[in-house]
């Protein structure tokens, strides 16, 4: 299975039509199969709290938007989450590469894993961790469902989901 394709091919199918990607090499697939679809209008954005605002402008715009984004951002997004994002209901996937896990290559990145989802608890954010590639067959209905009760949802995707970082 092409898992870029998969994630890309679920976001369509849940009619996403709009996408804004802050750049990480674990995502870097992904992100390039949704800068290719016809289907997604993908927009590239500096930080993720930037990324959130143009998914929010997208909402209410009509489009059904998603961001992808390291978890090690969670921090400056806090803010943007709690007075826009949940204030106005705005239902927001947001897939995450979840570094400073295990297999995780560079120190610094691990700091921010320790906080990542003690902070996503706290705000109410339902939030999934995919750890195996099969874990992606959820990825359908977790979209349903963010869109049926407008809620953030944070899907957490760790190295050993990306297969790791070319240490197999």
């Amino acid at each position: 299975m092409n898992i870029d394709k998969k994630i890309t091919d679920d976001l369509v199918a849940n009619d996403i039509s709009f996408v804004t990607t802050v750049p990480c090499k674990q995502l870097a697939g992904v992100i390039d199969e949704i800068e290719n679809h016809d289907q997604i209008f993908h927009i590239p954005s500096n930080k993720e709290d930037e990324g959130m605002g143009l998914c929010a402008g997208a909402w209410m715009g009509g489009k059904r938007p998603a961001i992808i984004m390291q978890n090690t951002a969670i921090g400056v997004t806090i803010n943007t989450l709690a007075t826009l994002i949940q204030y106005y209901r705005m239902p927001l996937p947001m897939l995450i590469s979840y570094r400073g896990e295990l297999r995780e290559p560079v120190a610094c990145q691990v700091e921010m894993a320790v906080h990542t989802k003690a902070l996503l608890a706290q705000m109410n954010i339902p939030t999934y961790h995919f750890h195996k590639q099969s874990d992606v067959e959820e990825l359908d209905m977790i979209l349903k469902y963010t869109f049926m009760c407008n809620k953030p949802v944070a899907i957490l995707t760790d190295a050993n989901f990306w297969g790791g970082y070319g240490d197999q």
